[in-house]
């Protein structure tokens, strides 16, 4: 192990077991068993600091996540990834906090990790001809419904928390954003043009300066009849 991840280790487990006021460079430097300067010439301060064990811990479950096996469902594993998430944030409160809630200037890489799978989920379900909404939007609907959700369960004592509040969550949202069937030449012409968005790729006898004309054509279309 380097001494950088060492320092990090040492960091997430005070994180942890302490909270992120026990995260000092004092304490850090005493667990990881380095002197102060090292951790400012590695992170450049204590903020810098912080933001690597976030990364590192959401990198982590970020990858477990990938390992693991998707559903053939879309919509199961959509939910399986929202309830994942759920417990994720849960078990790990300040970390969640720093991801979720913190001002930065740009996404922690962790996140952006996270989100693009998410997109790779909502990419199954568009292929599958049950997306109603356009990509981009379902997205970001599950994004801030899954961060309200666990922030709003880490704002109530533990022992008093709405257990089925997840649940109920996710079948709101996907009540809005997923369609019951597939979509059929008889559907709304939203969801028949989400689908057809997600097959563009594969038309022949198109050019790529083509493809992505009717891909802009589209989304255009999609956003102005949003509801």
């Amino acid at each position: 192990m380097t001494g950088r991840d060492q320092i990090v280790e040492a960091a997430a487990k005070l994180l942890r077991e302490q909270g992120v006021r026990a995260v000092t460079t004092r304490a850090v430097a005493e667990a990881a068993d380095v002197q102060a300067p090292t951790i400012y010439r590695l992170f450049g301060d204590k903020e810098g600091l912080v933001d690597a064990v976030a990364e590192h811990v959401m990198a982590t479950y970020v990858a477990e996540k990938v390992r693991q096996d998707v559903d053939d469902d879309p919509v199961a594993d959509l939910r399986s990834g929202w309830h994942a998430q759920i417990r994720f944030g849960l078990a790990n409160p300040g970390l969640y906090a720093l991801l979720y809630a913190r001002e930065r200037s740009t996404p922690s890489p962790a996140l952006a990790a996270g989100i693009e799978k998410l997109r790779g989920k909502i990419r199954a379900l568009a292929t599958a001809g049950l997306l109603r909404v356009d990509e981009d939007r379902a997205v970001w609907i599950i994004h801030s419904a899954g961060t309200g959700t666990v922030l709003t369960l880490l704002g109530q004592p533990a022992d008093q928390r709405d257990e089925g509040l997840a649940d109920a969550m996710f079948d709101a949202v996907a009540g809005r954003i997923l369609s019951a069937r597939p979509a059929a030449a008889d559907d709304s012409l939203r969801t028949v043009a989400v689908t057809f968005g997600t097959r563009i790729g594969e038309l022949p006898a198109l050019t790529d300066a083509e493809r992505t004309l009717m891909s802009e054509w589209l989304s255009r279309s999609l956003a102005a009849a949003r509801p």
